[in-house]
Order: structure tokens, then sequence, then C-alpha cells
């Protein structure tokens, strides 16, 4: 519509121009001009006092002495002599006058005769075209509705190709898609030897981990092109559709051989068949069965290697994963510690820091963090540094960004009371001091009573290093850091608040999973208890089955609370016997509202 208009008042703006033109060639005349009859021109040649005429076409323009001009219509056709010869004006008059006669030039032919017959026929033979293109525009997108919507990385993109040195992280990976690099290079190296080339490679890993990053590093290592879709982008209203895609898609990609087709999400379509109302008649599923078929087309002349990507293995189909298909999985892990400060130097490359700033630090406080995770972390950094007006990013704001994506922004605009903020400041208090006198917990990095995001104070508690292994004292530990402030909360005002609920549900979770998943309970002794299991019916649904007794299940309740309860008093008489650190960390924190490691160091030593 919004071009459509912008056509018409372009198309409007013409007609205007060529109507001036048109009045301006056939109405020379002056509004000054007075117009007169031909028996007020025959009096004016009678009394001698005319001293011009001209004559064009049907205009008689007549000049007087008095140098009045005059304007008289005689018929067309007529010639001006045969006018005179009826008046029988005498010739001695004429004779005095200047009579001089214009021929008709042939634009004035042009626009007075042709001119008016073409602009309509122009016209209507644009509005035709322009009904008629938009008709073709209409058919042209029906007909390319099976036709998949990729995104071609072509010789434009490859000029900014992604290569493994963008990628941090992730050697193993890494190391494993070279294989790939290497079949779409020379691929006659691996045929020789009679070694198939691998249809289908399968990236695993959590959000944010860089699936797309690799698949886009393997096209740019092996400088081939890279066709990008998403699961979701198979799948319409109307049957059939999605399977045409597929078509559409391996087509396209066997025509452009060697190259990289990669489906992101591919969980979206390649979920296990027969699990949902349709059957097997359900557009998703013949989606699926198309890529099936699809992959199963590939010789091994045909150098065409399918990437997926999905955070959900666990609800592909089986017939995905078999051998010949998608047989090669890559697992993408959260970074360690090492790759974290990779990450972090990669996006740190174009950002201004000040020269107190250290990845290695910041690599220590983002536990969990993935690549994307960092990204955002840098970014925010920057954000927050464009806000304060400063022209170098610092190591202060860093931190408060982690903060701001783990648990987000501060509310310091929040009004509690003194009352609210001294009970949050010895919840917070006791959290910090019983995780730093426990032997097996993460040194605490900062603690503060400013609201942020749900919570009101937060205790932030890092590990020095990596861990892929905990060990049964470490979570028990853990839950007593946990109960820490609900003890503190008890031990000094007799009664607890709504602050530690989700304290509560965090211990208890961790309980749970220590007994029934990791089988480190003395009495029921070491095995798990119950099966997770996903039913899709109508949306998803995660569920319990149980393997176990109505008497066990009692068992496992008593376990969750005797532990739960042990925890709390090993909080609590660790908050009695240095209650005077505990009163120390609640004045500082009253005072500064934040504690970081150094100055908490400097109070619990």
């Amino acid at each position: 519509m919004k071009n459509l208009s912008k056509n018409f008042f372009i198309l409007l703006a013409v007609l205007i121009i060529l109507a001036a033109i048109f009045s301006y060639f056939t109405n020379p005349t002056k509004e000054k001009d007075e117009k007169i009859g031909i028996n007020q021109l025959i009096t004016y040649i009678n009394n001698e006092e005319v001293e011009k005429i001209k004559i064009k076409n049907n205009i008689i323009t007549t000049v007087l002495k008095n140098d009045e001009t005059k304007i008289s219509t005689k018929e067309t056709g007529e010639s001006f002599s045969d006018l005179i010869a009826n008046y029988n004006i005498d010739t001695a008059k004429l004779n005095q006058i200047d009579i001089q006669v214009e021929d008709d030039p042939a634009n004035s032919l042009f626009l007075g005769t042709i001119l008016p017959f073409i602009i309509p026929f122009l016209l209507i033979a644009g509005f035709i075209w322009f009904m008629m293109s938009k008709v073709q525009g209409a058919n042209n997108r029906a007909m390319s509705f099976g036709q998949a919507s990729t995104k071609d990385a072509g010789k434009e993109d490859l000029k900014k190709k992604i290569t493994f040195k963008n990628v941090a992280g992730a050697r193993e990976a890494k190391e494993e898609l070279l294989e790939i690099v290497e079949f779409l290079k020379s691929p006659k190296k691996f045929t020789a030897l009679g070694a198939k080339i691998p249809k289908g490679v399968l990236l695993m890993g959590a959000p944010g981990t860089g699936k797309t990053l690799l698949a886009r590093a393997v096209a740019g290592e092996a400088n081939v092109p890279f066709f990008h879709i998403s699961g979701s982008e198979f799948v319409e209203m109307f049957v059939g559709v999605g399977a045409s895609r597929v078509r559409d898609l391996f087509n396209k990609a066997k025509k452009t051989s060697p190259c990289i087709v990669f489906i992101d999400e591919i969980d979206a379509v390649g979920r296990q068949r027969g699990a949902g109302l349709g059957g097997s008649h359900d557009e998703r599923e013949q989606t699926l069965n198309q890529i099936l078929v699809e992959m199963d087309g590939f010789d091994n002349e045909t150098n065409v290697i399918v990437m997926a990507a999905t955070n959900r293995p666990d609800v592909l189909d089986p017939a995905l994963l078999r051998p010949g298909r998608f047989d090669r999985r890559v697992i993408l892990d959260l970074p360690d510690i090492n790759d974290r400060e990779e990450i972090l130097k990669i996006h740190a490359s174009n950002k201004p820091f000040t020269s107190d700033v250290s990845l290695k630090k910041i690599a220590e406080r983002t536990v969990g963090f993935s690549g994307a995770d960092l990204e955002n972390l840098l970014n925010e950094a920057a954000i927050l540094t464009a806000r304060k007006n400063k022209k170098k990013i610092e190591q202060q704001y860093i931190f408060d960004s982690v903060e701001k994506v783990i648990l987000g922004p501060e509310k310091k605009s929040s009004i509690f009371s003194e009352k609210e903020k001294k009970v949050t400041a010895y919840h917070e208090a006791g959290h910090a001091l019983v995780g730093h006198i426990l032997p097996n917990t993460d040194p605490v990095q900062k603690i503060s009573i400013i609201s942020r995001g749900r919570a009101g104070g937060y205790t932030l508690s890092a590990p020095t290093e990596d861990k892929h292994l905990h060990s049964q004292s470490e979570l028990f530990e853990q839950i007593a850091m946990i109960m820490g402030g609900h003890a503190a909360e008890k031990m000094i005002f007799g009664e607890v608040t709504t602050g530690p609920s989700n304290d509560l549900q965090r211990a208890t979770s961790l309980a749970k999973k220590l007994i029934t998943e990791y089988g480190m309970s003395d009495l029921l002794g070491p095995r798990t208890f119950g099966q997770k299991e996903e039913m899709i019916f109508l949306g998803k649904e995660i569920h319990e089955r149980r393997d176990y007794s109505e008497n066990t299940a009692q068992e496992i309740d008593k376990e969750i609370n005797s532990l739960i309860k042990k925890a709390y008093n090993r909080a609590e008489e660790i908050l009695k016997q240095n209650k005077e650190k505990l009163e120390n960390i609640v004045s500082a924190l009253l005072k500064k509202e934040t504690l970081e490691r150094e100055e908490f160091l400097k109070i619990v030593s």
C-alpha cells in the first residue's frame, strides 16, 4: 500500500506538468488582451486605427496604433481574406495595415491534436501494466510458496567469512569438525581409500555455546557455500509445504556442491514420530520423513554436508541418529575458565578497557556462562560505561554487569524500612559467614543488601577453578550455606520472614537430588529413585514415574528432612561460635550496603 500511494502521487504530478505544458502551447494569449468581435475589428480597420494584424490558426491578434492588443476569433478553416471580402472594406485601408500570417508548427499540431488522444491511452496502458505486474507478483509468490527460504552465504559474505580463529574454546569440537573441512576440500583423498563422506553432523549443546558459529566456521574454513535455515521454517499450516521445502533445499544444495546445509533447531521437525495426535499424517512428521529420504539420496560424489543444531537431543527421532544420517555428533559443553577467558578476549578486541581490567578475574566470576552470555556481559558493561559518560570500561562496571546478567538490575529506588534492611543484612551475612567457615564451599566474592531482580539482597560466591565432580561433603556444606540466612534470622530475631523462601526451595531440591539421584543416603543405600519422562500431549509435561513403594517414599521424605535439619544445625552452630564476626559484617553492610571480597576478608580474618 505504501508503494501504491507513492506511485499514485508520482503519476498525479506528471499529469499536472503535462497539463501545464499543454495549456501553455494551446493558449498563448494573455489575460490582459481584450477579446473583440469581427464587427469591432472591421470598425477599427475602417477608422484606420489598426497598426498590425497577426493571424495564427483561428486566432486574430490586432495591434492598434495606441499599442493596445485585441483578440478575435474566426471560424476554423476560413481564411482572413475571405472574411474581409464579405465586409467590403476599402482596399487602400487594408494596404496600410501590416498583415502577418504564421504557419502552425509541427509541435503545436502534436500538442493540440495528437497529445489529447495519446495521454488517455498511455494512462490506461500504464494502469493495465501495473495491475498485471501485481497479479504476476502474487502468482510468483504463490508458486514459490513451497520453496525453501534459505539464507545463502554468497561470495560477498565469504569475504567476511568466519573461521576457527573466531571461535574460542571448544577445542575437541573443532578437532572433530576439521575432518569435515578436509572432506570438503579434498574428498578424493578419502574416497580413494574407500571411505564414505559423512552425510550429517549433529551439534549438541546448551543454548549459546556456539553451535551456529561453529557451523559457519566450518564453511569458512572449507570456503564453500553455506545454506542456513531454521527447522521451524519447514512447517506451515498447509499440507505438504514442509516436504516441498525440504526437496527444494536439497536440490539447491546439490547444484552448488560442495556446500554445507545447516538446519538450526532441528528438534522443531525432528522430534520422535508418533508422539502427537496427528499420527503418521502429521505435517511435521511428513517433513521429517522427507529429510530422511533426501539424506539417503546422497551418493559418494555429492559433496553436501548436512549440519544440524539442537539443545534437545533426547527428543530426536532415532531414525535421524542412525549411521548414514546424523551419525557424527559433536557435543559443545559450557566453557571452562580458560575457554571463558579466551572468549572474553575475542569480544573485548573492539572495546576500550582501563589498565586494571583483568579478564582472568572476570572469567572466575562467570561460572556457567555460555559464549553468548559472555558477549552479552561485555555489551552490558559497554552500555553502562556510556551511561556513566566514561571513555573506557572499568573493572567494576564489568562486575556490576555480571550481577545484572545473573540477578537483574539494581533497585535503588526501592524503599526499605530500617528493620527490613537489618533483617536482610543478617540474612546475607549468615550466608557469607557460613560459606566462609566451611572448607568445601566456593569462596565468597561479594555481599550486597541492594535489591536486584526478585532478590532483596544477594551473596555471590564463585569457585576459583571449574569442578566437574562434587563430593557428598561439598553438597552437604552447600546446603548448610543456603540455610545460613534462615539460621541467622532465627537466631537474632527469634523468628523468620518470607525472605528465605527461595533458599528453602533450593535446599530441598539439592537434598532430594543428593538422596534420590546421587545415591548418597546411608539409610536408603546407593540407588536412584524415580524415572523422569517427558510426555508430549497438547504441550510438554515432564513427570516422574515412581519405581518405589509408599514406604520408601516416606523414608525419602524423612531423609530429606533429616539432611536439611542437620545442615541447618551446622549453620546455626557456626553462627553462634562466630557471632562477633556476624555483627561486624552486618555493621559494614548497613553502612556501605555492598562488600567486595577484600573488604569481607578483612572483617572475618
